[in-house]
């Protein structure tokens, strides 16, 4: 991997630069750790998501502590959360099943240096899906079509204003995502420079903006493979409400394609308009070396409603989508709804992770399936949401529609896919849909449903998995730190990529959840 000692040192020296900011004079944060433990017990008449006639039921028995850290100051901020789940099942000749389970997650955003130097640092570990033809769960017990995935960033980067006039970027990056040996996915290790100059308030009419970003990647199982990004853009405020944008670059990639281009000029066209602070759409159309592209960002807010519809057509990676996932944010879709009514940032964030708990929402809304492939590939998404608060009630809508081709040879994910599916994530296609409904009985009572549904197709080889999943329930606030929720589920999948037949699970679940 091309990467110069200088850089590789400034890299590893970073983690003590952090270190040695927190301990600064300062670097004083609030900081606020949260336990919690929550406490289930279950009963699915098919755990291991078999085929409904090998079905086998069982009493699952869960314990599962969390600790949440967050620290916020006027140079650093950190959050932090780890959960660990344990589980006894009555019926001890259980297939597919785990008898633990653990993730974790963080984010540092810290001023090394002020109005210099600046490090972002991350890290996470996770279930994901293997494949996108096998069963998806709702429930964090069952074993099949699963692997661990494991990631960390950490990117060091200066930042200078050259008055009104400019903003210049100088990052430097090292990320890495990592899925154990067994998996057929690999570990891979990233570097990237990257530089950007933005114009400034001196060009109130005409902004411009150049990037540039060079990526090294070495896989374990695929080699290596190099990412050369080159863009100049302008942009010209035609009304108070309206500019018009373009962009010229030059992009270049270095891997085992399918077709000779994997090189070309880009070029775009589009316009911004923004006829108020809650109303704003912006659209390009252009090409690039795969041919003619394409994005749209639109937004519209309300007292009580939040709109959302995006497009976009770009190249990536399994791996890049695990380091930048691109799933809608519940959290942050909740943060704008409830700006209004609670104007103070810290205290809006508190509300809205109080009620996501209360009413079970998920971290994030309805998405694309994010299977495991060595490949890159062209992935075109549409993506829209709603989010209504009423009084005593709130309804989160969200669609997707998906299309991947692959770009690079089938043989990168040999140790993924067998020779007679070698074709099978060649070119596939997703859509679905979800649907988050609560409604407050009383200050302390809600009853809340939540529907999802996807439905996922190999083009090439013509298999699908048709997915769903509901459930319904009760969840109290018993005091300020003990609520419990009863709830109702059902879901619905592909039993395999070898097997074509269906599974159904059923189950009740009880959880009462602590914080101390």
């Amino acid at each position: 991997m091309t990467i110069t000692t200088a850089n590789w040192a400034a890299l590893r020296l970073t983690p003590l630069a952090l270190a040695a900011l927190l301990l600064a004079n300062d670097c004083r944060a609030e900081w606020k750790v949260t336990p919690t433990i929550q406490l289930r017990e279950s009963y699915s008449d098919n755990a291991g998501n078999q085929p409904d006639e090998q079905a086998r039921g069982s009493f699952i028995s869960e314990a599962a502590p969390n600790l949440v850290i967050s620290g916020t100051g006027s140079r650093l901020k950190f959050n932090a959360s780890a959960e660990w789940h344990k589980y006894v099942y009555s019926n001890d000749d259980m297939p597919n099943v785990r008898n633990s389970d653990r993730s974790y997650q963080a984010s540092a955003q810290a001023v090394a240096v002020k109005e210099l130097l600046y490090v972002d640092a991350t890290a996470s570990g996770s279930r994901q899906a293997v494949s996108a033809f096998g069963p998806v769960p709702n429930n964090s017990y069952t074993a099949n079509n699963s692997a661990d995935i494991r990631t960390w960033s950490i990117s060091p980067y200066l930042r200078h204003r050259f008055g009104s006039t400019a903003t210049m970027t100088a990052r430097l990056s090292r990320d890495s995502v990592e899925s154990g040996s067994n998996s057929g996915f690999g570990n891979s290790l990233a570097s990237t420079r990257a530089f950007d100059v933005t114009s400034g308030p001196a060009f109130p009419d005409l902004g411009w903006n150049v990037h540039y970003s060079h990526q090294d990647m070495n896989a374990q199982l695929t080699g290596n493979t190099t990412t050369e990004n080159s863009l100049a853009g302008l942009q010209y405020r035609l009304t108070p409400h309206l500019s018009v944008t373009s962009s010229v670059g030059y992009d270049k990639y270095q891997y085992r394609a399918l077709a000779e281009r994997t090189r070309g000029r880009s070029w775009s066209g589009g316009f911004i308009w923004q006829p108020s602070s809650r109303t704003r759409v912006s659209a390009t159309y252009g090409r690039r070396y795969f041919g003619k592209t394409g994005s749209f960002d639109g937004s519209y807010r309300t007292q009580h409603s939040i709109w959302s519809l995006t497009y976009a057509d770009i190249v990536t990676t399994t791996r890049s989508q695990f380091l930048i996932p691109a799933a809608l944010d519940t959290a942050a879709m909740l943060d704008r709804l409830f700006a209004g009514a609670y104007p103070d940032p810290v205290l809006r964030q508190q509300i809205v992770q109080a009620y996501m708990a209360q009413t079970g929402l998920p971290p994030t809304l309805a998405n694309s399936i994010n299977y495991l492939s060595n490949r890159y590939m062209r992935n075109k998404r549409l993506q829209g949401s709603v989010t209504f608060k009423g009084a005593r009630s709130a309804l989160l809508l969200s669609v997707f529609k998906d299309r991947t081709n692959a770009l690079s040879l089938q043989q990168e994910d040999s140790t993924l896919l067998p020779t007679q599916l070698s074709s099978l994530n060649e070119d596939t296609s997703q859509r679905g849909a979800s649907a988050n409904f609560d409604y407050r009985l009383s200050t302390r009572t809600s009853a809340h449903a939540n529907l999802y549904g996807a439905n996922v197709k190999s083009l090439r080889t013509g298999l699908t998995n048709d997915i769903r999943q509901l459930s319904a329930g009760l969840s109290s606030r018993f005091d300020t730190k003990t609520t419990g929720s009863l709830d109702l589920r059902h879901s619905k999948g592909r039993v395999g990529v070898f097997d074509n037949r269906d599974y159904h699970e059923n189950a009740i679940v009880a959880t009462l959840t602590v914080q101390y």
